[in-house]
């Protein structure tokens, strides 16, 4: 994404920036269908604020976000600016823990896709049977559903189950993927969002070809090869603004 020209005098420049690119998220997610009616989160670290990050205003669809009305609040859930639209309990609860013990989560993504939810929901999760799909065997963690995500101390069994990995399936419940930076984060989401897709088409006409492990392996390695410069998911990212761009600007504002 161009970096953005506009500026606020009531804010700093990267939060600005911040903002804009978490609100030009949420409507690339509309635009692909990711979005759970009002529901579902994408959060996002502010550079140089320790603690307070950047979430969707609770009641408003994906479509309707702007780097105006995102809600920043700190890792205690206090909001930090004058915002009218509350946060649900739910996205805080769990993204806030990851905020705070994970300095590589800068970004967060949390989606109840239908591929995402039925594969979080099967017997073996994630299998390496497409090309996708390869990106990821050996690198996601699990985490039994507990029901809503509304009590803090479920944190630390997430944090638990997450060990050194940045992508879970909450058995039962989603899709929860963390970037360095937002780019990053996104191409994890729709790479794995595809390997489920994937796997459920596959699966539903009979027993598929598993993807031996040292193919997996090899598959892994020379993944970087085919990485454009700019840093993971950047240009894929721009290229899903500019669409969006074609059919909304107000994420802008």
């Amino acid at each position: 994404m161009a970096t953005a020209i506009k500026t606020r005098p009531d804010m700093s420049a990267a939060e600005w920036e911040a903002r804009q690119e978490l609100a030009a998220c949420y409507r690339v997610f509309a635009m692909l269908g990711w979005d759970e009616m009002i529901y579902n989160h994408i959060t996002v670290k502010l550079p140089d604020e320790d603690g307070a990050f950047l979430i969707n205003p609770f009641g408003l669809h994906f479509s309707e976000v702007k780097a105006s009305n995102l809600v920043k609040i700190d890792i205690d859930g206090n909001k930090l600016d004058d915002n009218p639209y509350p946060v649900n309990l739910a996205g805080f609860t769990q993204h806030s823990v990851f905020h705070r013990h994970l300095h590589d989560a800068h970004c967060i993504i949390h989606t109840h896709t239908t591929a995402g939810m039925a594969v979080s929901a099967l017997e073996g999760g994630l299998q390496p049977v497409n090309f996708y799909a390869c990106n990821f065997i050996g690198q996601i963690a699990y985490h039994p559903f507990e029901g809503v995500t509304v009590r803090g101390e479920e944190g630390e069994r997430l944090i638990r189950n997450l060990g050194d990995k940045r992508v879970m399936f909450l058995e039962n419940h989603g899709i929860l993927v963390m970037g360095r930076t937002l780019p990053e984060a996104f191409i994890k989401h729709w790479s794995l969002q595809r390997a489920c897709e994937i796997q459920l088409a596959t699966l539903s006409m009979g027993q598929a070809v598993r993807i031996p492990d040292e193919v997996v392996a090899v598959h892994q390695r020379d993944l970087s090869k085919v990485q454009i410069p700019g840093g993971p998911g950047k240009a894929d990212f721009a290229a899903m603004v500019r669409l969006v761009d074609r059919i909304d600007t107000s994420w802008r504002e």
